[in-house]
């Protein structure tokens, strides 16, 4: 009976996915005539890069097709073929999609927010530096301290009202991927993984973490949603690597488990020391796991292969100029690292409507905490 009602609750689960990612522009819009957060700030690595890494003298680059392939607007340097979470929460909020910091800095309109993430990097200084300049966490941070140093100084005539308006704007990040993908999982590059056990490597980056949010606090951030890594031993460019039994490579979604474990006490942490703070769990990585191990109650035809066609066996990113599968919809995977538009629809709209998945609030909640 128990399987029963799990296989009835994810073929609803289907239903729900199918109407709502036919029509995500209506569902996840915001109904008000007003915004309901000031700005929006974008961290992160390659999940939520919409454009820096264009600028940076790096091989990790998205501003080609088939790149943006179902994108209102083209190639712009997200690596997918549509919009990311981060815009999703962005439409929900009523702002618009925040610009890549390093190529849209305004020095008279009002500032609606920036985006500051940086494929490959993560949050350790050196990783995935081997692939070219990328900017990590403390330098994103960096940006943003310049943000309101300079750009924000202009815009507002009081310190009050700066303060105010960065309160009530909304902050998300997707980091510490590439700590795992292009440093830890990388012994023939980095020597973290004999200097560190898988728990005290975990530990590191979350001691990192505090003290960057510690910093973004200072600086006014207030309403901070940060989300788990995702089961990185169930990309393409892990699963055509290592030898493993199933659609996973489970030991290294370990290694990711032992990470977010960490995370959730580090964000409770934080949000009891620092008076008047918020920060937010994306739990996100089981709902990640579910649909591409049961694909089918979910919709999807395939939750293993990338959607376009990539160099190295599937491995790595698309190939300039390919064309893609035709039903990217039906896909979980987008290149050899990165998932398609859909998928990050379901994860949006869960994280802005469930505290379920958002802990302990989702964010239609923190924007009025």
């Amino acid at each position: 009976m128990g399987k029963l009602c799990a296989l009835y609750m994810r073929f609803l689960l289907f239903f729900f996915i199918i109407f709502t990612t036919n029509f995500p522009q209506h569902v996840l819009a915001n109904e008000s005539k007003s915004p309901l957060a000031p700005a929006l700030f974008v961290m992160g690595d390659s999940l939520f890069d919409s454009g820096n890494n264009n600028l940076l003298p790096t091989l990790a680059k998205a501003n080609f097709l088939p790149y943006g392939h179902n994108f209102a607007r083209g190639s712009t340097g997200r690596f997918t073929n549509g919009r990311t979470v981060a815009d999703f929460i962005a439409e929900f909020l009523g702002l618009p999609y925040s610009p890549p910091y390093i190529s849209s800095l305004r020095k008279s309109s009002t500032i609606t927010g920036f985006n500051y993430a940086s494929a490959t990097c993560g949050i350790l200084p050196e990783t995935g530096l081997y692939i070219g300049k990328c900017l990590n966490l403390g330098d994103q941070i960096n940006l943003f301290e310049r943000t309101v140093n300079v750009n924000l100084a202009r815009q507002f005539e009081s310190s009050t009202k700066m303060k105010d308006y960065l309160s009530k704007s909304i902050f998300v990040i997707s980091i510490g991927s590439n700590d795992y993908i292009n440093n830890y999982l990388q012994p023939n590059i980095y020597a973290s993984s004999l200097s560190y056990s898988p728990q005290s490597f975990a530990k590191l980056l979350n001691d990192a973490l505090f003290q960057h949010f510690q910093k973004l606090y200072k600086l006014g951030a207030r309403k901070v949603v940060i989300f788990e890594l995702g089961p990185i031993g169930c990309i393409p460019s892990v699963t055509r690597q290592y030898k493993h039994s199933g659609k996973c490579v489970e030991e290294i979604n370990q290694l990711v488990n032992l990470f977010n474990n960490q995370l959730r006490t580090t964000l409770t942490t934080l949000t009891s020391t620092l008076k008047g703070s918020a920060f937010v769990l994306g739990h996100l990585n089981g709902l990640g796991y579910d649909a591409i191990i049961n694909s089918n109650a979910y919709g999807l035809t395939d939750s293993s292969n990338p959607c376009c066609i990539t160099w190295q066996n599937g491995t790595s990113g698309c190939i300039p100029g390919s064309l893609p599968c035709r039903d990217a919809d039906k896909h979980y995977f987008w290149d050899g690292f990165h998932l398609t538009e859909a998928i990050y629809f379901v994860l949006g709209k869960q994280c802005i409507n469930d505290n379920k998945y958002c802990i302990p609030m989702s964010i239609k909640q923190l924007v009025h905490a």
